[in-house]
């Protein structure tokens, strides 16, 4: 398999897992369904395709309301990390002194800042009615991005920076040609792409993180109303099965293959993403 079919592949797989989780996000109830009692802690062969929690809700629900929970805020993140690096590389590449002292102070003030920290901080301080994950994932992606900046930077000054551009524009290339096509395409696609598919990961396991806590706790959640699911309650679920000897080794599984899904969107991101 040559490079370029080995990119094609991987491309369209990413494609095919950022598919389902948006298929999964459209798809999803606004509201949990009515408990059954007849169909608690079932499997799949009697409830397809997921089988049912030990209320009897259908574990369909689960992987519907969590995928909506945490698509559109990743992919925001992404984005906005993504952005970031490739202001960084171009500015590097342009030959800006004071663009990129100012983009120098960012990354050394902003990188600075525990992570964590400060996501605790901005979940604490978020009102009951502002509690969904979009500003954690938003605050996350800007902690996040003097990474990936100073990844893109040091990519474009390997290309030699300035010199690179004035060599191209010696030869009679356009600055729009130099800088989107053998700038960010050819150069920083590779950092770009990679950086922005593991900050959308990132997002998702920080949402089951924080949603996992609050179930154990029994706590409101940081990240979503009371009437929807986290894929985090897939995996309590599982855990519930683990402890208590409940038949709910599905939901630990499911749980299990939903964040699976993620790890392999963003391995498939990076390698269809990587440079000839």
């Amino acid at each position: 398999m040559n490079a370029r079919t080995s990119r094609i592949l991987w491309g369209s797989i990413a494609v095919l897992m950022l598919g389902i989780l948006l298929g999964l996000a459209a798809t999803a109830p606004d509201r949990l369904p009515g408990m059954d009692a007849s169909l608690r802690a079932v499997g799949p062969g009697e409830v397809f395709p997921f089988g049912t929690d030990r209320d009897g809700r259908s574990l369909l629900v689960y992987a519907q309301q969590g995928a909506r929970i945490v698509a559109l805020p990743s992919i925001l993140a992404g984005l906005i990390v993504a952005a970031f690096a490739t202001l960084a590389g171009l500015s590097r590449c342009a030959g800006i002194g004071w663009l990129d002292s100012l983009l120098q102070a960012f990354q050394e003030l902003v990188g600075a800042l525990p992570r964590l920290v400060v996501v605790m901080v901005v979940t604490m301080l978020l009102p009951y009615d502002w509690r969904t994950l979009l500003p954690i994932a938003l605050t996350w992606a800007v902690l996040a991005a003097p990474a990936a900046m100073d990844e893109a930077a040091a990519t474009a000054g390997r290309l030699g920076g300035a010199r690179f551009v004035e060599a191209l524009r010696a030869h009679g290339f356009t600055a729009g040609r130099i800088y989107l096509y053998h700038v960010t395409l050819l150069n920083l696609r590779a950092v770009i792409a990679r950086q922005a598919a593991e900050v959308m990961m990132q997002v998702v396991f920080l949402e089951i993180a924080l949603s996992y806590l609050a179930e154990a706790g029994r706590e409101a959640s940081f990240t979503h109303t009371a009437d929807t699911k986290s894929w985090a309650s897939l995996l309590y679920e599982g855990y519930t099965w683990l402890v208590a000897s409940l038949p709910l080794a599905h939901a630990m599984f499911l749980g299990l293959a939903l964040v699976g899904c993620v790890v392999l969107a963003t391995q498939a991101f990076r390698l269809a993403a990587r440079a000839r």
